[in-house]
C-alpha cells in the first residue's frame, strides 16, 4: 500500500492557496462546506495541525498520491438541506447526475460492505465523492456493459519526477509499465495496493482495477480497514487521507460527498461531464475553476396570437384512464432457486486455503440465469475457518451469467466439518449448502537431522539439540502435528514409566504434541528433555498423521562414583597409636 512513500510531493506552491480560495467560495454560497481534519487525538494518532498537508509518515496511500481533479461542486446544490433527495431518473450532463453503471457499482459496494462489515457504516456517496475526484466518475461513465472502462485510466508514471517514486510491483500487468507503477482504473489504485485489496464484485472470475464494480468494492474495503467506523468524523477523515494524503484532497472529497448527499440522479453511461483541472495542473487566473451552474437560463415567453371565437370544447363521453405503469421487478424477485455449479464438497488441511470457492448460479422460473442478484455466503457450524478479511459471511452479486462465487475461504487450526450456506439476499428460498471438511496436515516421512546419541546424567537435562524433518510426497510439510513419546524399545514401543520426561507446567509427562515450522523442521531445543532418575537406554519415538515415524536413541548415565580417601589422611580425631602415648 505504498507504505514506503515518506511524504506527498507538492504539486506547486500555489495549490494550497487555490484550494483554500475554492473552499471559501463554496462555503459562502451555502454549498457543501469544506471539512477540516480532526483536532482531537482520541484514536491515538497524531492530529493534523495547521499548515500540514499529510498525515503522520508511515501511512500508505491507495493512489500513490497521484494527481486528482480539483473542481468543486456547483454553487447551486441539487437540493436544499432537508429536502427529498430521491430525484427522478432524468438525462443530461448535470453535475448531480452519476452514470448508471457507476452509480449501480457504488450502491452495490455499499450493500456488500454493510453486509460483511456493518460496523464501518460506509455510505455510497463517499465512493461517489472519491470516484468524482479521481476519475470524473470513470470519465463520465465510459464503461461497457460489464462495467469495464472502454480504455484504461492511468495516472502519471511514478518515477520520482514531479511525483512519488514507486518501482514496478505488477510486472506491468495493470499499468503496462515494467519499470515504475502508475495509478490504475476509475478509483486509481496503485498495483501494489490492488494486490492486497482487489475484489471480484461482478463475479466474472477476475479482479480488475479497470472495472467499476471491482474497483468500487475494493475502495470500500480499503476505506473500512483498521476497524474504522465512518460514522465518526475522525475515522472518516483518516480513511480519506489514507486514499490520498492531502488536506486539500480531504476537503474536496467531502465537498462532493455532501453535494451528493443533498441529491443526485442517474444519467446514461457515457454522458457524464469530465473535470479538466488537476492538482498538478496550472492555476487559472486568481480564482479556482468552479463548474458553472446547471440551471437553465431564464427564457422570455413569446406573446401568443389572439384567438377569436374559440370553438366550445365538449367534455369526453368516457373518463380517461390514467396509464398503468407495470411494477418494477427486482432481480432478486425473479430468482426461484440457487444451484451449486462448483465445489459442492470443500476439503483442505489445517491452516490452508480451500481449493476453489463455493459457486452458485441464480435461476428464474424458466431456468435462465438472473444477473444483479445479491448472494450471501455464510459459514455455519463450529469452526475457525474464515473468508478473506477474517469474516464469517460475504455478499457478492451475480454477473451476467447469473454466477456468484464467495471470496477465498481459509481453514484455521480446528479440524472437523462445517457448512457454507448460500442464500438470496431479500428472499426466503431454499439455501444451497456446501459441505466443508478440515483435516490435519500430514507427513508420510520423518527423518533425523544430525547424528550422535543424545546423552545426559540422571537428574539433569539433555544439552544436545534434537531435530527432525517432515515431508509429504517428498515435499517439506510445514504445520504438521508431531507426537513425541519416550519409550523403552524401538521394536516394542510402549510409553516409559521412568527415565527421560518433558515438563508441562508443574507436571512431568512422557508424551507431548509439537508442530513443524514453516520449513518443515521440528526442533527440540537443549534443556527441553530431562534425563530423570533412571540410568539406561531409552528411545524418543516421533510420529505424524500420514505415517511418518522415526526413533532417536537416548542414553541416561549414572553420576560418577567418588574416589576413596587415601590412607593416613583420615579424620583429625583418629585414636593415637600406643607408641605415641605419654609416659607415666
Amino acid at each position: 500500500m505504498a507504505a514506503h512513500i515518506g511524504h506527498r510531493l507538492r504539486k506547486g506552491a500555489t495549490s494550497g492557496v487555490v484550494m483554500a480560495a475554492a473552499v471559501a467560495a463554496l462555503a459562502a454560497s451555502q454549498a457543501p462546506e469544506a471539512v477540516q481534519p480532526p483536532a482531537d487525538n482520541t484514536s491515538g494518532d497524531r492530529a493534523i495541525g495547521a499548515g500540514e498537508t499529510v498525515p503522520p509518515s508511515g501511512d500508505g496511500s491507495a493512489t500513490g498520491d497521484s494527481p486528482y481533479y480539483t473542481e468543486l461542486p456547483p454553487l447551486n446544490t441539487p437540493n436544499k438541506p432537508g429536502a427529498v433527495t430521491n430525484l427522478p431518473v432524468i438525462t443530461g450532463p448535470a453535475e448531480a447526475g452519476i452514470p448508471a453503471s457507476v452509480l449501480a457499482a457504488y450502491k452495490r459496494a455499499e450493500q456488500s460492505i454493510r453486509s460483511t462489515t456493518p460496523g464501518c457504516n460506509l455510505p455510497w456517496q463517499l465512493l461517489a465523492g472519491i470516484g468524482k475526484v479521481e476519475s470524473g466518475q470513470a470519465r463520465g461513465g465510459r464503461v461497457d456493459a460489464n462495467g469495464t472502462t472502454l480504455s484504461p485510466i492511468l495516472g502519471p508514471v511514478l518515477n520520482g519526477v514531479g511525483f512519488a517514486n514507486i518501482s514496478d510491483t505488477d510486472d506491468g500487468a495493470y499499468d503496462g509499465d515494467k519499470v515504475h507503477d502508475r495509478a490504475v482504473g476509475p478509483m486509481q489504485f496503485i498495483p501494489s495496493t490492488w494486490a492486497t485489496w482487489g475484489q471480484d464484485a461482478n463475479s466474472d472470475g477476475k479482479k480488475d482495477p479497470n472495472n467499476i464494480y471491482d474497483a468500487a468494492q475494493a475502495a470500500g474495503a480499503y476505506l473500512c480497514a483498521n476497524d474504522r467506523n465512518l460514522a465518526l468524523k475522525a475515522d472518516l477523515d483518516r480513511a480519506i487521507l489514507s486514499y490520498n494524503r492531502s488536506t486539500e484532497y480531504l476537503n474536496l472529497v467531502m465537498s462532493w460527498v455532501t453535494y451528493y448527499q443533498r441529491g443526485t440522479h442517474q444519467i446514461p453511461d457515457g454522458t457524464g461531464t469530465l473535470p479538466v483541472d488537476r492538482s498538478d495542473g496550472p492555476v487559472r487566473g486568481n480564482r479556482p475553476t468552479v463548474p458553472p451552474s446547471t440551471a437553465p437560463a431564464p427564457v422570455t415567453p413569446k406573446p401568443k396570437p389572439p384567438v377569436t371565437n374559440p370553438a366550445p370544447v365538449k367534455p369526453p363521453t368516457t373518463p380517461t384512464k390514467p396509464p398503468v405503469t407495470p411494477p418494477t421487478v427486482t432481480p432478486a424477485a425473479k430468482v426461484v432457486r440457487l444451484t451449486i455449479v462448483a465445489n459442492g464438497r470443500l476439503t483442505t488441511t489445517t491452516g490452508s486455503d480451500f481449493t476453489g470457492a463455493p459457486r452458485v448460479v441464480a435461476l428464474d422460473a424458466t431456468g435462465k440465469p438472473v444477473a444483479g442478484v445479491g448472494v450471501r455466503f455464510e459459514i455455519a457450524g463450529t469452526t475457525d475457518a474464515r473468508f478473506a478479511g477474517g469474516t464469517t459471511a460475504v455478499t457478492v452479486t451475480t454477473g451476467s451469467a447469473g454466477l456468484a462465487s464467495s471470496s477465498r475461504l481459509r481453514a484455521g487450526a480446528q479440524t472437523g466439518t462445517f457448512t457454507v450456506r448460500a442464500t438470496v439476499v431479500g428472499r426466503t428460498l431454499a439455501a444451497a449448502d456446501f459441505a466443508a471438511t478440515v483435516t490435519e496436515r500430514q507427513a508420510d516421512t520423518l527423518t533425523r537431522v544430525g547424528e550422535g546419541i543424545p546423552t545426559a546424567t540422571t537428574g539433569t537435562a539433555f544439552s544436545q539439540q534434537i531435530q527432525v524433518k517432515a515431508t509429504h510426497d517428498g515435499v517439506l510439510a510445514p504445520g504438521v502435528a508431531v507426537t513425541a513419546t519416550v519409550v523403552t524399545s524401538d521394536t516394542d514401543p510402549q510409553e516409559s514409566t521412568e527415565g527421560p520426561y518433558f515438563k508441562q507446567g508443574d507436571q512431568t509427562v512422557r508424551t507431548v504434541t509439537l508442530t513443524t515450522g514453516v520449513d518443515g523442521l521440528l526442533t527440540l531445543a537443549p534443556d527441553t528433555l530431562f534425563a530423570g532418575d533412571k540410568a539406561g537406554t531409552f528411545f524418543l519415538q516421533l510420529t505424524t498423521p500420514g505415517g511418518g515415524k522415526v526413533f532417536v536413541e537416548l542414553t541416561v548415565q549414572a553420576p560418577p562414583t567418588p574416589e576413596p580417601t587415601p590412607s593416613g589422611t583420615g579424620s583429625p580425631e583418629a585414636t593415637p597409636s600406643p607408641s605415641s602415648s605419654p609416659t607415666a
